[in-house]
């Protein structure tokens, strides 16, 4: 049996997290959540919002309902919004229609 049909199996072992890494890592988890729902909270504000008012930041009624219904409960929408509100910006300085 020759060296290369013999292939000898090891178990590499990751390194293991010191306590505090690991509590390192719970806190970004926790502060990526909360953020998470703060932002959600403040998506959900723009649903009372009326369409001049809407309109004044860029975004259309259809576009918060469809991103609102489209994130979870945890989801963070408001880059999403944003994201739309800068499109609409761009659209208008071409003077392309906003829909």
């Amino acid at each position: 049996m020759s060296t290369t049909e013999r292939m000898i199996e090891l178990d590499i072992a990751l390194p293991r997290q010191t306590p505090i890494q690991r509590l390192v890592a719970a806190l970004v988890t926790v502060r990526s959540v909360w953020h998470a729902m703060r932002n959600r909270r403040a998506a959900n504000c723009l649903a009372e919002l009326d369409d001049f008012q809407l309109r004044d930041i860029g975004l259309t009624r259809s576009e918060v309902n469809r991103i609102l219904g489209m994130s979870g409960i945890a989801d963070d929408p408001s880059q999403q919004l944003s994201h739309a509100a800068r499109n609409h910006a761009r659209r208008a300085l071409r003077g392309l229609p906003v829909d």
